[in-house]
């Protein structure tokens, strides 16, 4: 059941079917250092931290911006509602896709902490379990014919219910371990309308596959890529 914490500075929103802790502590990294429930950590443009939960392990991410923009205000934003923070945004998208039956992490709880005109995000969700993106998979091997199309199934779900992935890229998708595909990373992401942008999209992955084969030389071919745009059309 999803519940609400709302105080003049502080807004929080949480599902407490999938987290028992103390809510406004939860999103502190050292609260789960002194309870020894940190498992792991990724860095990226920040660290993202991963935590042993009651039922599951969860992902705890403070938002951060990126680029020469990011040097100078490194996590704050301009508050223009609860409901349009990047955190809440997020939680409540990610629920909507759920609902529309696309593979993507259960959000837990989102939280905003406004001061002044600014605010500040961090976002609690699940760690999908025995899963690697697809950067890690293809420096290892080739995908099959039918993790392709585990991927272009959840891309055509998740473009059915009008979710535009602003930054689709093979670093966004996960297999695990039974071939099931998952989309991650939805901050800055929202539903639109019409059709347009799909193919933009689509676009944006191929050059994320091309952009890796040059780098690290993953196991892929542009054959790779009719099969999962094949398996997309055909859906």
């Amino acid at each position: 059941m999803l519940k609400t914490v709302e105080q003049n500075n502080l807004y929080i929103v949480f599902d407490d079917s999938l987290i028992d802790e103390n809510i406004e502590r939860c999103f502190d990294p050292q609260y789960w250092q002194s309870a020894n429930k940190v498992v792991g950590s990724a860095s990226g443009r920040g660290t993202t931290w991963f935590v042993q939960l009651e039922t599951m392990q969860g992902a705890l991410r403070h938002y951060r911006r990126g680029g020469l923009f990011g040097k100078l205000i490194a996590d704050h934003y301009l508050f223009l509602g609860w409901q349009k923070t990047r955190s809440v945004a997020e939680f409540r998208l990610l629920q909507k896709l759920i609902k529309s039956d696309v593979n993507v992490p259960k959000p837990i709880a989102a939280r905003v902490v406004k001061k002044g005109l600014f605010y500040k995000a961090d976002l609690l969700s699940e760690k999908i379990p025995n899963a690697s993106d697809l950067v890690d998979l293809l420096q290892q091997r080739a995908l099959t014919e039918n993790e392709y199309k585990a991927i272009a199934i959840q891309i055509k779900k998740m473009h059915r219910a009008q979710v535009n992935h602003t930054d689709l890229n093979i670093h966004n998708i996960l297999i695990d371990k039974d071939a099931k595909a998952w989309i991650i990373d939805f901050d800055k992401c929202y539903q639109e309308e019409g059709d347009s942008w799909k193919a933009v999209n689509l676009q944006r992955l191929l050059r994320s596959f091309k952009k890796e084969l040059k780098k690290r030389q993953i196991k892929w071919t542009i054959k790779d890529w009719q099969l999962l745009l094949k398996a997309y059309e055909q859906v």
